[in-house]
C-alpha cells in the first residue's frame, strides 16, 4: 500500500530526504513508495487504496500473519463488497 500522505508529497514535487523529515519517517520508507507509485497498480491495490481508511493501510502483516488462501479470500469479499455498493 502506499501511504496517501508520502503520495501527496511527491505529487507536490519533495525530495525524499524533506518528506522524510517532515513526516518522521525513514528516507527508504519514501523511496520505496515512490518506486510503487512508478510501477503499474493492480485492480486489488486501487481498490484497496480508494476504499480503506488511511489507518489500516498502515496495518504491518508481520504482526498478524494470514494464509494466501486467507488473503485472496478477503480480496475476493473487499471486491464483491465494493461492486454491491
Amino acid at each position: 500500500m502506499i501511504r496517501t500522505d508520502i503520495a501527496a508529497l511527491i505529487a507536490a514535487g519533495h525530495s525524499d530526504e524533506h518528506i522524510a523529515r517532515r513526516l518522521g519517517c525513514h528516507r527508504a520508507t519514501v523511496n520505496r513508495h515512490r518506486n510503487r507509485l512508478a510501477r503499474p497498480v493492480t485492480a486489488d491495490e486501487r481498490l484497496l487504496a480508494e476504499e480503506l481508511p488511511a489507518r489500516v493501510r498502515d496495518f504491518d502483516r508481520r504482526r498478524q500473519p494470514i494464509s494466501p488462501a486467507q488473503a485472496a479470500a478477503n480480496r475476493r469479499a473487499l471486491a464483491a463488497a465494493l461492486r454491491a455498493a
